[in-house]
């Protein structure tokens, strides 16, 4: 039996704790609470997980003295020179003197385990904040841009006993700003991709002596990967380190808040002169995003060198503006505690073709997500389109989505339900973007996209790759019945998960007992999806069941009955599934390029 790969198959930077084994589930239990129990040792009070990533974990807390603290702990699997990166952090952070810089307060060493302790940044970070008020407003996103500017104007004039010696940050993005509310002041955080940058702005080698322009130093790049959604060309090939590399950084974060995105790549369909942004705004981040070389420094020695007048620029009280939705989705008044998870078909479809780029210098974790988004070899608005289908995910909505390239135009199919309304804005903006990214990409071929919650999977485990998967007597599969009048029994089209007939990331063959139940369960008025992923020693069943035909309770409920009883017979390792989409809502848009442009009024009063 083949070993399976089945990691690659998530686009979610992370798995949800409800798609953990119950080993692995209970070892990052164990492990957060040893963490918080060697804090509160240390005299350290209100200890709570905030965030994780490629490298470690981040707790938030108390010092004795009431200063609210960030704790960050490296993954304790790591390799040790990775681990050592933590002690590098801290003595990069430890020179950075900024107001908008939460700062070092120390380094510790417990045992084997490093602790990084930080000042703690008061709000919520960016891309929170962008998924909860959808695309932010233009006066918001120039004040943002000021302050960025002002960090990185201090970053390339940092000094060391009077010589100059500019440092990159290497990661600025969303997640990485914490923006607090009442103030509207950001806080730059996370400094695992900093370095003292090898070339100035103007790509003169900086070094102090002879000796350092001799040495190997600046052959070979010091820089780190930051994150591949947000990072420019020249960070992402191996470029030697320069404060260009932040510039690029930074236009790519405010791209992102401007538009309701997640990622940099959508600028030739969703341009920054579509945002409604202010003309001198939108043009220097068209010339920081641009392909060309050249363009993209001029643009970022304009921003370095006329951002305050930003600061003075007037603008209208703000009104959200209505979004009328392309696709059909439901906005459900009742909130529902839903852990989303996205699972993508033919994500191989959307790659670009003949691709032979090699990222040779690239050892960095960071680079396995690259993958793991099967991002590689994509074209850049196939990348903005698989990553807003992820942004999607970011919801608590269930359901799903197919889209169908013609070279008439674009079939969408949809049914999504959104159990959050505060977030209706937000989430009909990235919808909107899913289609207008989808209608400029010319191919013809098929993606699907099944939306479930993470904590209706169900799990079984096995010893032995030999033995079968055994369900619980009581292990049901969930499903809902809607009471609906306007969901009349119109005719429904079922799609295999990935592509009705063979499939190249179809692994999984499903015994044709259970093919058969699937199709007597087509032939009840339904939505949803359900998805077996078989690894060795561990099964998930993903699946997302709304009933349109309440009176054919009993039979779908017997359906599902007969399916959990028959998982035993399932053999191999590998994904399949189904996912049954209302025909009738089936929406068509021919292609376009582009968005048309859009700025915001040289007179606010025209607001």
């Amino acid at each position: 039996m083949p070993v399976s790969n089945l990691k690659h198959f998530y686009i979610p930077e992370e798995q949800s704790i409800y798609l953990l084994s119950h080993a692995d589930a209970q070892k990052l239990k164990d492990w957060i609470n040893l963490c918080i129990a060697q804090l509160e040792k240390l005299g350290f009070r209100q200890i709570e997980l905030i965030g994780k990533g490629a490298y470690g974990f981040a707790f938030g807390g108390t010092s004795p003295d009431n200063e609210a603290l960030v704790f960050k702990f490296s993954r304790a699997n790591l390799p040790q020179h990775v681990q050592d990166r933590l002690e590098e952090e801290a003595f990069m952070l430890g020179n950075v003197e900024h107001p908008l810089v939460p700062g070092l307060v120390e380094f510790l060493q417990v045992g084997k385990q490093a602790i990084l302790v930080m000042q703690r940044a008061q709000g919520v970070d960016l891309e929170q904040l962008s998924l909860q008020k959808g695309p932010l407003e233009p006066r918001l996103v120039v004040k943002i841009a000021v302050q960025l500017t002002d960090i990185l104007n201090t970053l390339r004039n940092h000094t060391i006993n009077e010589q100059k010696k500019p440092i990159v940050h290497g990661d600025i993005k969303p997640s990485n700003i914490v923006f607090n509310p009442e103030t509207e002041e950001i806080g730059l955080i996370d400094w695992g991709s900093s370095v003292f940058a090898q070339m100035d702005s103007q790509g003169q080698y900086i070094a102090n002596n002879v000796m350092d322009l001799m040495s190997g130093d600046l052959h070979q790049t010091n820089a780190r990967l930051g994150d591949v959604y947000f990072i420019g060309d020249e960070q992402l090939n191996g470029g030697l380190s320069t404060p260009r590399f932040d510039e690029q950084g930074v236009a790519s974060t405010l791209y992102a808040l401007a538009s309701g995105q997640s990622c940099r790549f959508g600028t030739k369909v969703i341009t920054p002169r579509s945002l409604g942004l202010p003309v001198m705004l939108a043009e220097v981040l068209t010339g920081l995003l641009s392909e060309d070389m050249r363009t993209r420094q001029q643009a970022g020695d304009y921003l370095i060198n006329n951002a305050h007048y930003m600061k003075n620029m007037v603008f209208a009280d703000y009104v959200q503006p209505t979004v009328k939705r392309l696709i059909p989705a439901r906005h459900h008044a009742e909130y529902k505690e839903i852990e989303t998870v996205v699972y993508s078909s033919r994500k191989s479809f959307l790659r670009a073709e003949n691709y032979h780029a090699e990222l040779r210098y690239i050892n960095d974790a960071q680079f396995e997500r690259y993958y793991k988004n099967y991002m590689q070899g994509m074209g850049e608005t196939e990348k903005a389109f698989v990553s807003e289908v992820a942004r999607l995910g970011r919801f608590p909505v269930v359901g799903g989505i197919a889209v169908r390239w013609e070279p008439s135009g674009v079939y969408i199919d949809s049914s999504l339900n959104l159990y959050d309304h505060t977030l209706k804005y937000s989430f009909d903006t990235v919808l909107n973007n899913v289609v207008n990214l989808a209608r400029a990409i010319h191919r013809v071929g098929i993606f699907k996209s099944c939306m479930f919650n993470a904590k209706d999977t169900l799990h079984l485990e096995r010893t032995d790759i030999n033995q079968p998967f055994i369900a619980r007597d009581t292990m049901k599969i969930p499903y809902e019945v809607s009471f609906d009048a306007t969901l009349d029994n119109d005719e429904s089209r079922m799609h295999s998960y990935f592509e009705d007939g063979d499939d190249p990331d179809e692994l999984l063959k499903l015994p044709d007992a259970i093919l058969a139940i699937i199709r007597e369960l087509n032939l009840i008025h339904h939505t949803g999806c359900i998805i077996f992923e078989s690894l060795e020693l561990h099964m998930k069943i993903h699946s997302y069941y709304k009933l349109l035909d309440p009176k054919k309770e009993a039979d779908f409920r017997s359906c599902l009955q007969r399916l959990v009883k028959l998982i035993p017979e399932i053999e191999g390792v590998g994904i399949s599934g189904f996912m049954k989409l209302p025909y009738k809502d089936t929406r068509f848009f021919e292609h376009h390029d582009h968005l048309p442009e859009r700025f915001y009024p040289r007179n606010p009063k025209q607001v």
